[in-house]
C-alpha cells in the first residue's frame, strides 16, 4: 500500500499547490491520469470547502490530506480542526446543464465529489473533522 500525507494551510492559494503535489504523487505510483484529474477536482471542492465553511475564511489552520492507494482502493482523508458539519447531506440538483445562466448558487461541489467519487464519508472525533473520498479501483 502507498501512503502519504499532505499538509496545507487554511489559504485558497494553497490549495492549487497541494493539488498538484497529490496530482504528482499520484501518477508516480500509476494512477490513471483521468482518475488524477477527478482526485484534483474533488479536492479543489473539498478544500476549498474546509476553507470556507469549517474555518470560516481564516488564514493560517491546519489541513491534513492523506492520500493511500492499494491495488484496489483509493482512499482520500481531510482532515481539519474546523466546525464540523452538521451533515454530509448531498441534496440532489435539479438543473438545466443547458441554462447557464441558472445554475444553483451552493452545493455543486459536494455533488461533484459525489459524482465522481465512489464512497463519501464523514465523521468528528476529538476536535477533528475526517471527510473521507474513495475509489474502487479496476484490477
Amino acid at each position: 500500500m502507498a501512503q502519504r500525507l499532505f499538509s496545507l494551510t487554511s489559504t485558497y492559494d494553497e490549495v492549487s499547490g497541494v493539488n498538484i503535489q497529490i496530482h504528482e504523487y499520484l501518477k508516480s505510483i500509476n494512477v490513471e491520469e483521468l482518475l488524477c484529474n477527478a482526485v484534483e477536482l474533488c479536492l479543489t471542492e473539498a478544500l476549498n470547502n474546509v476553507i470556507k465553511h469549517a474555518y470560516r475564511g481564516e488564514q493560517n489552520h491546519n489541513i491534513n490530506v492523506n492520500v493511500c492507494v492499494d491495488e484496489s482502493l483509493m482512499e482520500i482523508q481531510v482532515i481539519d480542526e474546523g466546525i464540523p458539519r452538521e451533515s454530509l447531506v448531498i441534496k440532489e440538483l435539479d438543473f438545466d446543464p443547458n441554462d447557464i445562466d441558472n445554475l444553483p448558487e451552493g452545493g455543486m461541489g459536494l455533488f461533484i465529489i459525489k459524482q465522481l467519487m465512489d464512497e463519501l464519508d464523514y465523521y468528528t472525533l476529538n476536535g477533528k473533522n475526517y471527510f473521507t473520498l474513495r475509489k474502487y479501483l479496476l484490477s
